[in-house]
């Protein structure tokens, strides 16, 4: 069951949306005014938001701006403008699709089928990229960027970063980042990883270890405040 919150000051209107979509896999819950619209998101958190943007106490666009700047819940502009501008300015504050009234229910149902389903994928999506400020690792296609720019990476340094980012905030010991690299044990000889972390190092503009920092006696740990 999704958790809708309609935001619309037409009653009947307001009705046939509960009963139709009600019929399916969700529950709605209505908002009158605009400006009640961001105190009752954050106390019923819902799934998806239908927003119109005529409303009484502040407008719907106002509201669109207030609702992304707290949450990237999806956001349907549901209104009687037909204005071009108005569609524009709508998805430039943040709103995920914009349909005009009237509409008819059973198109509003496919929009927001196709509008979660495509927050879906793209959360799965985002299971495959780890981010740390500027830093992206992207699991997917093993690619790594930083500060909006390509990194260059071999094998063992693209292993190696993401052994460490995965463990974010740990102290890895050689000894477990080998273990996980290669599955070989530390024989107290092995320097391979020593001379990865200092070539990452370099990479990334940290030549005084705090990004990847240095635990005397332990190992290594990732930091994961300092990649701005």
């Amino acid at each position: 069951m999704f958790r809708v919150m309609l935001v619309e000051d037409d009653a009947k209107l307001a009705a046939l949306v509960t009963e139709y979509l009600g019929a399916y896999e969700f529950s709605v819950d209505v908002v009158n005014r605009g400006d009640t619209a961001l105190a009752h998101f954050r106390s019923s958190l819902p799934d998806v938001v239908i927003l119109d943007l005529m409303l009484p106490g502040m407008d719907g666009m106002v509201v669109c701006r207030q609702l992304r700047e707290v949450s990237n819940v999806p956001i349907l502009i549901l209104t009687a403008r037909e204005d071009a501008f108005d569609e524009v300015s709508g998805l430039e504050q943040g709103a995920d699709d914009y349909v005009n009234k009237p509409v008819q229910p059973r198109v509003l149902l496919a929009r927001l089928r196709a509008l979660l389903r495509r927050t879906q994928e793209e959360g799965r999506a985002d299971t495959e990229n780890l981010m740390f400020g500027a830093l992206q690792l992207s699991k997917g296609n093993r690619t790594v960027s930083w500060r909006k720019q390509p990194v260059s990476l071999n094998s063992t340094e693209y292993k190696l970063l993401l052994v460490l980012a995965e463990s974010a905030g740990q102290v890895l010991s050689r000894n477990d980042i080998l273990i996980q690299m290669r599955g070989i044990e530390f024989d107290g000889l092995d320097r391979s990883i020593d001379n990865s972390i200092s070539r990452l190092r370099r990479k990334f503009d940290d030549a005084g270890a705090d990004k990847i920092k240095t635990v005397w006696g332990e190992g290594y740990l990732f930091s994961p405040s300092a990649w701005d």
